[in-house]
């Protein structure tokens, strides 16, 4: 298969006969509803603002693997490759995501922006960039959790002299040989671009944390947390928030010491928030080793100081963002009355929101359980509910 960062996936441009379904974005959770509605006797577009399929996994670090296994991150219709191994690799993803493609030969429309959704009688209308005019009685938006990068807007944070970047340009170490480095945020990205740095021979790496995480063992004697993972969405909440400190005491060491202590809050709960655990894939070592240095939050920047939420004050050449993404789904849908107060649909998966019938959302949480496999789950679901709006 051709190089994952270079393969074209472009498609036929549409046909003029309006399409069963529109499904908008060719990330992992629109081809698995295109895919899932095609199984039903559908004709579904898929239409997608870059140039080829999968463009946010193309983007992220080097390094980067599923956090989840390869059985269990299947989408329908198609195992993924034994020989990627047991945790796939961000490019074997692209592989994957592109062989998904063809072998459900789906329609996509690369180079197409959709720049909002309209209500159109019984259905949906979605301008699109050329001057097209998309209709479909049904829509499935998967423009992705990862869609617009976010850095806060501390104060001074423009007078910063060093170097600046959100992790979603972070490759690799290379740059940052020899170099202070400051990664700001404990979540996977920011845990693991840590690891990334002290290993491919950063000077200094320090990593600030506002809150302290729940960290996880990817895997322990062959059982991995996603399989937890799924046993929990299962259980009351409380009964995991109690049972989780008692897990992770018998399988994580106490970072206290090291500025990393054990968090205070729900595991489950926090889930529930939008966090979920921290996987290690070297962290532990690599704060017991003092590799890494937990840091407090940056509270704001000064030339080429930043200002810690304790009151110290460190000098890093490079900050590395690791806060995360907005949705960006305002402009798309947020006429239509379908977002929360924090930008999130009000509906997902099946579940349509109250005064939109026949408009879907999937790939907007990060669930405890893999984002992959609730995406395989929210695309069937979708597809029968598409196959009776028809």
């Amino acid at each position: 298969m051709a190089d994952p960062t270079t393969a074209a996936t472009d498609r036929v441009p549409p046909p003029t006969a309006a399409p069963d379904a529109i499904v908008i974005g060719a990330g992992p959770g629109g081809l698995a509803a295109a895919a899932a509605i095609r199984q039903q006797g559908l004709r579904p577009l898929v239409v997608e603002r870059a140039e080829q399929v999968g463009a946010s996994w193309r983007g992220h670090y080097d390094r980067l693997h599923l956090h989840t296994t390869r059985r269990l991150s299947a989408l329908p219709g198609l195992p993924i490759p034994r020989r990627y191994g047991r945790w796939v690799s961000r490019d074997d993803v692209v592989r994957y995501l592109e062989a998904y493609a063809e072998h459900h030969e789906l329609e996509i429309a690369t180079g197409i922006e959709v720049g909002r959704v309209e209500r159109s009688g019984a259905g949906w209308e979605l301008p699109a960039t050329g001057g097209r005019v998309l209709s479909s009685a049904v829509v499935v938006v998967a423009t992705g959790h990862n869609h617009s990068p976010h850095i806060p807007d501390w104060p001074g944070r423009d007078t910063f002299s060093g170097d600046l970047l959100h992790a979603a340009r972070y490759r690799n170490a290379g740059p940052y040989t020899g170099r202070d480095v400051l990664v700001v945020g404990v979540g996977n990205t920011g845990a693991e671009i840590a690891v990334d740095l002290v290993e491919g021979g950063a000077g200094r790496v320090r990593l600030a944390v506002r809150t302290a995480p729940h960290i996880l063992r990817r895997s322990t004697f062959g059982w991995p947390a996603q399989a937890s993972g799924i046993v929990c969405r299962r259980l009351p909440t409380r009964l995991v928030d109690r049972i989780a400190p008692y897990v992770a005491k018998a399988g994580v060491p106490d970072l206290s010491a090291y500025g990393l202590p054990r968090p205070a809050t729900g595991l489950y709960s926090r889930v529930l928030d939008g966090s979920i655990p921290v996987q290690d894939v070297g962290l532990i070592a690599a704060v017991r080793s003092r590799r890494v240095e937990p840091v407090a939050a940056v509270a704001e920047f000064d030339g080429d100081r930043v200002r810690l939420a304790d009151g110290s004050e460190i000098q890093p050449e490079v900050v590395v963002a690791a806060t995360g993404y907005r949705r960006g789904l305002e402009p798309l849908v947020g006429h239509l009355g379908v977002l929360d107060g924090r930008g999130r649909p009000v509906a997902h998966g099946a579940r349509t929101p109250p005064d939109a019938p026949g408009l879907y959302f999937t790939g907007f949480t990060n669930p405890i359980s893999g984002m992959f496999r609730e995406m395989a789950i929210d695309a069937r679901r979708i597809a029968r509910a598409a196959a009776r709006v028809r």
